[in-house]
Formats: structure tokens, sequence, C-alpha cells
């Protein structure tokens, strides 16, 4: 199943633009395991399936809310003006979640560098901090933290990686700073003078969503399920009935993202369940023990598989290795080590993390001619290897 996300999005990328294909793909692919679950432990699938619904009801309701947020402008294209962009970005993508925070803020940052000619450098950027790096604050932030929750992580404990989201971040907003320095002495003059010329005050529409946001936040905190999902599936329909058509015209809002997110996580959701509970009875064979080893087996696993399960796969791993049981039997310094190469390093491919392919697109939509696979590759190898080695030996020598 992974296999295919990785691979036919780029063997076969008309085919792969249909979501009933993609359904079709999970339910071919899933339907041995459900037969075979069906048959000698239907708890496991009712376990799974709830699982399921909870997280795709929380993704599906960032998403719609986000949706009815719109942000236009066009701000002086200083490197300030672009850092602090990012900057924003990474603390709202622990808030609403990075797919959340891309849709937000891709679109205004296009606008604001609309006029200059070197942009890809700062679209890359984004996709490292805005789509990945920034979301490891909360469960709502990216996509495995919410899973970890769901498996009894407590919501506050992602809160323990705040030293390493600071660094990592930090770095890259001053890599990203130096870099787009350079890149605006190398603009035209005439460049410099139209973006000078045409500048927005920023304006914000859709306010009342930024407060349906916050009733995300909080029944995730507060709610147990089945009223958990109960409250988020309500505020989606009330953000859908009370944003106007204008606002999502503007956002380019369609169902197609979160579809596609639903379509494939059937398929995953099922046939990791006996790939789970192989590795509970043999993971402690492979050889992953130590926090610096599983930074790095699940951070190389999440740059081209989706990090989701990646996730699930090393925190089952840990869990059967009868280590002192701090939280979700495991340690505390490994369950960092997963969650922060889980996030991390879903930002080294472009098929890493889901946000990563839309910023993509929407960029190209554009006009920005983003770097293909292989070269999108040749930034995260100068940029987040070397930034994840200093990350490695600070807090995991």
């Amino acid at each position: 199943m992974l296999l295919a996300i990785a691979v036919l999005p780029l063997a076969a990328p008309a085919f792969w633009e249909s979501n009933a294909r993609k359904l079709a793909l999970s339910a071919l692919l899933g339907l041995p395991v459900l037969i075979l679950y069906a048959r000698h432990h239907p708890p496991a699938l009712l376990h799974a399936g709830e699982e399921y619904l909870s997280f795709i009801i929380l993704l599906g309701s960032l998403f719609v809310v986000s949706g009815g947020i719109l942000v236009t402008g066009d701000l002086p294209a200083t490197p300030r003006v672009n850092t602090a962009f990012l900057a924003i970005g990474a603390v709202l993508a622990s808030l609403v979640g990075t797919t959340g925070a891309s849709v937000v803020l891709i679109r205004p940052l296009l606008s604001t560098n609309q006029e200059r000619r070197h942009v890809v450098h700062t679209i890359v950027f984004f996709i490292f901090i805005v789509s990945n790096t920034g979301g490891c604050l909360t469960p709502l932030g990216d996509p495995p933290l919410f899973l970890g929750y769901l498996r009894g992580v407590p919501f506050t404990w992602t809160l323990r990686l705040w030293p390493h989201w600071l660094f990592v971040n930090t770095l890259l907003l001053l890599v990203y700073y130096l870099w787009d320095r350079r890149a605006l002495a190398r603009e035209p003059v005439e460049s410099i003078l139209r973006d000078r010329a045409e500048v927005r005050p920023v304006r914000v529409s859709g306010m009342w969503n930024v407060a349906l946001l916050m009733l995300v936040v909080a029944s995730v905190a507060l709610l147990p399920a089945p009223y958990r999902e109960i409250v988020m599936m309500a505020i989606a329909a009330t953000s859908l009935v009370t944003t106007p058509k204008a606002i999502h015209e503007a956002n380019r809002f369609t169902f197609h993202p979160i579809a596609e997110v639903a379509a494939l996580f059937a398929g995953i959701f099922l046939t990791m369940i006996p790939a789970l509970d192989i590795l509970r009875a043999h993971g402690a064979s492979l050889g992953v023990s130590t926090p610096r080893q599983f930074f790095w087996a699940t951070g190389a696993l999440s740059s081209f598989l989706d990090n989701a399960p990646t996730y699930l796969t090393f925190l089952t791993i840990a869990q059967s290795l009868d280590l002192p049981a701090e939280v979700v039997g495991v340690t505390h310094e490994v369950l960092i080590a997963i969650s922060a190469g889980a996030v991390f390093m879903g930002a080294n491919t472009y098929i890493g993390n889901g946000p990563n392919f839309m910023v993509r697109a929407i960029a190209e939509e554009r006009g920005v001619s983003m770097p293909s696979f292989g070269g999108y590759m040749l930034y995260s190898a100068a940029v987040l290897i070397p930034c994840f080695l200093l990350v490695t030996l600070v807090f995991f020598g």
C-alpha cells in the first residue's frame, strides 16, 4: 500500500489523479486483511475503524474550517517579511495542523512574492517549515502525533518537543533569511521597484472560522470519543454553512484533497493491522533500540512513505522492547525521537507528508516553476540533513 502511494504519483500520474481509483486501490489491497481479521479477530477491525474515523474527522474539520479563512494582501517581498511569514506558519502549524496552516498562508505568500523572479527557494522553505517542522507541539499539528494521541499519548505530552521545535525552526529560518537576502540582491531593479509599488495591506476574511478552529482544539483536548468527533463534525458543518461562497472560491476550496486522504488512509489503516501485529511480536529483533536509531529510522522511512503509519510502526517496535513504561509503554526520550523523526523528516521529499504536494501544486498553478522530485531532494539534502545531524548531536547524542 505504501509502495503504491510512493510510486504511482510519479509513474502513473494520470491514473493517480482520480480519487475513485485511489479508493479502489485501497479496497483491493485492504480486502485480504478485512477477510482475514473478520474471520479470526474482529475486535482488531473495530479498533482500526474507530481510529480511522477519529483521524479523518479531525483532518476533515481542520481542512474545512481553515478553508473558510481567506488571507489576502501584497506586502513588500523583503527577507524580513518572508521570514516573518514562515515564522508565523511555524506557530500556526501546531495550532491548526500543517495542512490548515499551509492552506491559509501559501496564497498570501505567493501574492507577496509575485513581483520577484527568485521565488522557488521561498516555497521550498515554506514546505520545510510550515508544512512539516512547525507542526510538532500538539497532536493537531501533524497526523502521526494525532495517531499517537489516539493510542494513549497525553494531549499535552507533545509540548516536550518544544526545544526540538525551537532549535530546528530557528535554524531553518536563519538559513532562509540569509538565502533570501542573497536572492534579493540578484533581483532585477525593475522587479524590486514593481514590488515596492504594488503593495496592498493584509486583510483576513472569515474571522469567525478562527474561533471555530479554537473550538476544534478545545474539543480534541477536553472531550472523549465519540463526543469529540460529533462536536468536530458540527463545527465543520457550521463553517460550511456560514462561510460565504466568495471566500471558498477565492481559496479555490474543494473537497478533493481531503477525499484523497480519506481514500488512501482507508487502505493504510486496514493493511497496517497485520504489519503492526507482526512488529509487536518480532520488533525487538530489528536492532533499533536507542533514541538516535529511532530518530533516523523513523525519519528515513517517513521521507519516502507517509509519516503517519511510519510513526505507528516504530512506536510498535519500541513497545516490543520492554523499555521503562514512562508513556504508552516506552521511555519519554524514545517517543520524542520517534515523534521528531516522523514530523521533521516528512519534509525530506514531496511524498513525506500530505501538504508537500499540495503546496507544490498551488505554487505551480500560480506560475512558479517548482523543482522536480529529485531537484527538491537536492534542497533537502543541502539544508535539512545537516540540520537533522545537528539535532542528533544536540538532543540524541
